[in-house]
């Protein structure tokens, strides 16, 4: 279990991710961006990435300032695109991580251009840092960043968190060039994962294929440094989710969705379209419910949000052409001139609508094959109404899982369970759907996005203090 958040360092920090938020200064966005921005107005400082366009190269960062806190973006070429970010980062990093191994698709070009995106990138920010900045890297497309800043001569703390998954030691030398990446990850001085099990995996290899040795207490001595390596579950604000979804509640777009259903239970999934989140089990799972739970036949609605993602991609786009036939099956098959069964929706709905579609859902559907938290199983359960909440299936191997112990765990590829446990939480007694309700709010509210910001921050911060 996490400490209490203490006061973090008054230190500049420097927040580097692949992607900005596309509205800047605004909390609209995701959980991350809401964290970041918190972080960085408290601290002042610079939040260093992508811009999301395709440039000439050289071009020079462009910098936004709004009082303490400068947004500093760079470009990145067509070639860099298809490189670093369609090739390594999503056709290889991606799948592996997801313990995908048979989806890597492995070609040393975009290993190449992997490389020499995050050169770029250093190289781009490292005139803008001071002595006394602390540096906080995020995620997979960034694993040798720290290398290359400190071959620029940065000597300032740098910490990295993993918002993924990370793979056990066999897994991970699917990669050719693993041990590489892997020493390079070695040069950060906090690195940090969602869950135990991430963080064994990470310990395992440095120790098994590094010759790290492991002190202790979070400590490891690895290629002739010193690294922290410790776990953060990220949370979410959960009085904000909560509001949103009380006042969507009445909000014309939850009201159409009210009528349309006439007081049938609805089961509801938002995830981005990705072969990591189980959709194809999920629908049959659904399919086999109202097949074998007659009962279930015109009561029982399932909505499945999943807004396109990496459309250029191939197995994203078999992805979609796979879900989109299963749906018209399923369809085909039960569906009545007054009910459709499966509602499956390509688009994007704001955080404030999602609350609203949770708040009256009665069972949350999320079944990843894998997946490093899921933030929607945590504001699914934020959103509901206490006096009579849902039902939460969640998948043993999602993050979350960990943490949210009293909704229906499921492994995602028993279809049977999934389907099994939706018939549960439909008949579930409301006085046990208050109890589960109550003990995971408790966990949400422990370990929420405050404390996952401000307990990183602090120990990225005591290590330059030498603590």
């Amino acid at each position: 279990m996490l400490p209490k958040p203490r006061p973090v360092l008054a230190r500049r920090l420097v927040v580097v991710s692949n992607r900005l938020p596309a509205e800047r200064g605004k909390s609209s966005t995701g959980g991350l961006a809401v964290a970041v921005q918190a972080a960085l107005e408290q601290s002042g400082g610079i939040w260093f990435g992508w811009s999301g366009h395709i440039g000439e190269a050289g071009a020079p960062p462009h910098i936004v300032d709004t009082g303490r806190l400068s947004y500093a973006t760079v470009d990145l070429t067509r070639q860099d695109y298809e490189e670093y970010y369609n090739g390594f980062a999503n056709r290889v990093l991606w799948p592996l991580f997801h313990f995908r191994s048979g989806l890597v698709e492995f070609r040393r070009p975009d290993l190449a251009g992997y490389l020499r995106v995050n050169r770029h990138f250093a190289a781009s920010l490292a005139p803008m840092l001071t002595p006394g900045d602390l540096v906080w890297v995020h995620d997979y497309h960034l694993i040798p960043f720290a290398r290359e800043l400190r071959s620029l001569g940065i000597e300032q703390p740098i910490g990295f968190f993993l918002h993924t998954p990370f793979p056990p030691v066999e897994l991970l030398r699917v990669l050719p060039n693993h041990r590489d990446l892997m020493e390079a990850m070695c040069q950060y001085d906090l690195v940090g994962f969602q869950t135990e099990g991430d963080l064994q995996g990470y310990r395992d290899y440095l120790v098994r294929e590094l010759g790290a040795k492991d002190l202790g207490g979070g400590r490891l001595l690895a290629m002739g440094r010193l690294i922290r390596a410790e776990v953060y579950p990220i949370g979410i604000d959960v009085d904000v989710v909560a509001e949103n979804a009380l006042a969507a509640g009445s909000s014309r777009l939850t009201r159409r969705l009210l009528e349309s259903l006439r007081d049938r239970d609805l089961i509801i999934g938002v995830d981005r379209l990705d072969y990591s989140k189980g959709l194809l089990a999920r629908f049959e799972a659904f399919e086999k419910l109202i097949e074998i739970y007659p009962e279930t036949r015109g009561h029982v609605t399932l909505m499945q949000i999943a807004p396109p993602t990496r459309s250029e991609v191939p197995e994203y786009l078999e992805i979609r052409r796979t879900l989109e036939a299963a749906a018209g099956h399923i369809n085909g098959r039960f569906a009545e001139f007054d009910w459709t069964p499966l509602r499956y929706l390509n688009k994007t709905f704001n955080q404030r609508t999602l609350a609203g579609f949770f708040r009256a859902s009665r069972i949350g559907l999320v079944t990843p094959l894998r997946d490093g938290m899921n933030l929607v199983a945590k504001e699914w359960v934020a959103s509901q109404d206490p006096n009579d909440p849902g039902v939460l299936v969640l998948s043993c191997f999602a993050g979350a899982a960990a943490e949210l112990t009293e909704a229906l765990i499921v492994n995602p590829v028993d279809r049977l369970a999934i389907t099994e446990a939706m018939q549960h939480g439909l008949t579930m007694p409301l006085v046990e759907r208050q109890e589960r309700w109550g003990a995971m709010m408790k966990t949400l509210r422990r370990n929420d996005l405050t404390a996952w910001r401000e307990n990183y921050v602090r120990d990225l911060g005591a290590i330059s203090a030498g603590k």
